[in-house]
């Protein structure tokens, strides 16, 4: 599996593109503000055809690029419905008017907007991305796992990083339910799962079970069985 990423804008938003291989199909993850050109970068260098755009949550840093880079290569963008207003309200998303954002920005929806639903696995450019719907950032946050070799790779968006998690001070934030999402959807995984989260250095559960301060009381809750 080929995953390329680098930090996207003034708010340094990873942002991915993944395929099987080189010379294939890919999907683009969370192209934040300004990410257009390096996407187009990424694209070249690995002759790689995107066939759709993912997102992790509406935030504005996760979204900003979103329609420029559906549009310039006629793909979809898939967000869970509950975020879905973010693509084109992204002012909501901060709890100001539009006029208060950035001067005025404005951002419109992609051409083709697919809902994502939790639990759903999403079978794109020879990718199987499993869907977990992770409320409490948002509430529309959602995360991405898919195996590799014998591992699996989770792209966490803002409910996990490396030492830390998401905030959820901002509007439709909730801090109990980032914990219960955290229980649910982080903690059943292997240790050995890899972590690409929004923000920051790649982690693994393994590490963030055992120093991350906000996951340490915290137990796994029932759930599906999270192997491959």
């Amino acid at each position: 599996m080929l995953v390329a990423g680098f930090p996207a804008g003034s708010f340094a938003t990873n942002c991915y593109v993944v395929a099987p291989a080189a010379g294939e199909e890919c999907v683009i993850i969370d192209p934040g503000q300004d990410a257009a050109d390096g996407v187009e970068e990424i694209l070249r260098e690995h002759r790689l055809k995107p066939v759709a755009v993912i997102l992790t949550h509406g935030h504005l840093d996760h979204v900003w690029s979103v329609a420029p880079v559906c549009g310039a290569r006629d793909v979809p963008a898939f967000i869970h419905p509950d975020d879905r207003d973010l693509l084109s309200n992204p002012a909501k998303g901060f709890g100001v008017t539009s006029a208060q954002l950035f001067g005025g920005l404005t951002l419109s929806e992609p051409d083709d907007v697919r809902e994502l639903s939790d639990g759903s696995v999403l079978e794109l450019a020879g990718l199987e991305l499993t869907v977990e719907h992770a409320p409490g950032h948002t509430p529309g946050s959602v995360t991405f796992r898919t195996p590799f070799e014998d591992l699996q790779v989770m792209f966490s968006g803002d409910l996990l990083f490396a030492g830390s998690i998401g905030r959820t001070d901002l509007p439709g934030g909730d801090h109990q339910a980032i914990l219960r999402s955290l229980a649910k959807v982080c903690l059943p995984l292997p240790d050995e799962t890899v972590v690409l989260p929004g923000h920051g250095p790649q982690t693994t559960i393994g590490r963030e079970r055992v120093s991350n301060p906000y996951l340490s009381d915290l137990a796994p809750a029932e759930g599906p069985k999270r192997g491959f």
